[in-house]
């Protein structure tokens, strides 16, 4: 019976580990995407649910009979490293026009269980011609309707709406297509992980531009004890107050971001991590989750030896701009003061000159300066360097774990694991 029990122990264990990296990877879990990893997250939803609630202040909301978990992951700042990606090739992330389109469909999709694409495009035009604020949606241009197909594409990625009958990419070539929507209006509400409503934030149209910011830390903020929470820093508040702040505060950026680094904490973040009660906080959540947590004197970095949670990795030879981006590394790590642009642009210059065969779509005129702007980007994403005042790019202590390879290489180096 014993034997038995610690099998059950062990199996329990392995589960809520595997349950809280599928959520971090994908804070939208269903059962028609991941069937496996949603019947655990199903099957362990008390466990997870308050692994979340005590270490990051995130909820989690887990539907069965609708076939759905949802991780309502909250930040104290917006990040703009994961963009909504259109579904289909090359999986550009949106642009403005998009996000207006996708915020416009799934206001007209929430009052209505099953709608036709000819009716809801009406509506979204209907709703904004009606808006000064908002750009008029013309359903006879073809390049709205693929707009428009790209934010109807994600929205059934989600399993928030569904075609019961016809093709959503067929409204691109035909503004006459007949397509049948299902929608989910409670999913749909869940997409939105804003601790309140964008309604309570309605400032005249003329003042959004200018009070943008202001109105986006609206959204974000949490309210009176939150890590987030706006106008006050973790240290903020009486012992226990203070101490859920701080926990929520680093264990966020420790599990949602690729590197933690000590210098970007405040006083008492790191007062914190460096307490003998923080560092098992950290310890225990990270061996709970089942990474293996680096520790350096620069700051904290997890490896998942699963790479369950990864929805992203460095190294990758997917793409050439993630190529480039390893092989601009070693020229940035091994000046001291960083490159400059234009320096970065002669680097790559002389890459493509080397390996004439790599890199072809970007030989033609604006190439090469695409190629680095898009290769410091993911390095930024990574945490790998940074930009400077002078736009010079400069190397963070995570830099050093890396080394460039050739690109006519199919393998590329990467340390024991892989940055989250």
């Amino acid at each position: 019976m014993s034997n038995l029990n610690n099998q059950l122990v062990v199996a329990e264990r392995e589960d809520v580990a595997r349950g809280l990296k599928a959520l971090l990877r994908t804070p939208l879990v269903t059962g028609r995407t991941d069937p496996d990893a949603f019947d655990v997250i199903r099957r362990r939803r008390e466990p997870l649910t308050k692994w979340f609630d005590y270490h990051c202040g995130w909820a989690l909301s887990v539907e069965p009979r609708r076939g759905y978990a949802r991780l309502l992951k909250v930040r104290p700042d917006a990040d703009a490293t994961r963009p909504a990606r259109r579904q289909r090739a090359g999986r550009a992330p949106f642009d403005r026009r998009r996000y207006v389109l996708l915020c416009l469909l799934a206001a007209e999709l929430l009052p209505v269980p099953v709608i036709t694409i000819g009716l809801l495009t009406e509506r979204v035009a209907e709703a904004s011609s009606a808006d000064p604020a908002l750009p008029g949606f013309d359903p006879a241009h073809r390049a709205e309707r693929l707009a428009c197909v790209d934010a109807l594409s994600l929205l059934e990625s989600t399993g928030a709406l569904e075609a019961v009958d016809g093709v959503t990419e067929s409204f691109v070539d035909d503004p006459g297509a007949q397509v049948l929507y299902r929608v989910d209006a409670t999913l749909l509400e869940r997409l939105l992980a804003a601790p309140n409503s964008p309604s309570r934030a309605a400032v005249p149209a003329d003042e959004v531009p200018r009070r943008f910011d202001e109105l986006l830390d609206g959204l974000a903020g949490e309210g009176r004890g939150s890590a987030a929470e706006p106008g006050s820093g973790p240290a903020a508040g009486d012992g226990p107050r203070r101490t859920v702040r701080l926990r929520h505060a680093v264990l966020r950026r420790l599990f949602d971001d690729p590197v933690l680094y000590r210098d970007e904490l405040t006083p008492d973040e790191g007062a914190f991590l460096a307490s003998p009660a923080g560092r098992l906080t950290v310890h225990r959540a990270v061996e709970q989750a089942g990474f293996v947590l680096e520790e350096r004197a620069e700051g904290l970095l997890l490896i998942d030896p699963d790479a369950i949670a990864t929805d992203s990795t460095f190294p990758d030879d997917s793409g050439t701009v993630n190529v480039a981006a390893l092989l601009l590394l070693d020229p940035v790590v091994a000046s001291p003061h960083g490159r400059s642009r234009e320096e970065l642009y002669g680097d790559t210059e002389e890459l493509l000159r080397r390996f004439p065969r790599w890199a072809k779509t970007f030989s033609t005129p604006g190439g090469v300066n695409r190629l680095v702007d898009d290769a410091v980007r993911v390095l930024t994403d990574f945490a790998l360097v940074r930009r400077t005042e002078d736009d010079r790019v400069t190397a963070r202590p995570a830099a050093a774990r890396y080394r460039g390879t050739d690109p006519t290489s199919t393998t590329t180096h990467t340390p024991e694991g892989d940055l989250r």
